[in-house]
């Protein structure tokens, strides 16, 4: 196909193109972006396409282009922007809790760790499959070579000794 074929393909096209990026986007400076967007796609693989099977192959490099945008990271955050759904930088720091209930947490997290570490078997293994390593029953029965069963009453009762353990050594805490 020749560049003078091809501006004909453009001139002839362009409307169809327009339309279906606008139909995805509802935004008519996108639509013509994406519309760009396919027609220099479709030059770049100008002799990709059949003779004669220009129009459907133009429509599918568009709607193509309009959902790759639609998918993109890029258009998530700006749309999620627009409708307000990202607080501004001001509101997220005045939910963040303070430094110091930071720090009291993370050393409650690492008490409640290393009171996992330190139950005795047969709930050691489990305990740490579970609470530790987040896998489900089923990856810890197969792993573990026993029935599911016994695997969700070992986690039950290391719940038990792990709560008692927690009350016990802070008065508060529970695990769950």
């Amino acid at each position: 196909m020749t560049s003078d074929e091809f501006s004909q393909l453009v001139r002839q096209y362009e409307r169809l193109v327009y339309t279906i990026c606008y139909q995805f986007t509802k935004d008519h400076q996108l639509a013509e972006d994406l519309a760009q967007e396919t027609f220099l796609s479709a030059y770049t693989h100008r002799d990709d396409c059949p003779p004669g099977s220009y129009k459907p192959w133009l429509a599918r490099i568009a709607t193509n282009k309009a959902k790759d945008y639609l998918k993109s990271a890029y258009h998530r955050r700006v749309s999620a922007a627009e409708d307000g759904e990202m607080p501004a930088v001001a509101d997220v720091l005045n939910t963040m809790p303070p430094p110091e209930d930071i720090t009291i947490a993370k050393d409650e997290a690492a008490r409640i760790r290393d009171t996992i570490l330190a139950l005795k078997e047969p709930y050691h293994q489990v305990a740490v499959l579970f609470f530790l390593e987040e896998k489900s029953v089923d990856e810890i029965a197969s792993a573990l070579r026993r029935p599911p069963k016994t695997v969700h009453t070992q986690i039950y009762r290391a719940k038990q000794l792990l709560q008692n353990a927690i009350e016990r050594g802070n008065g508060h805490g529970i695990v769950q």
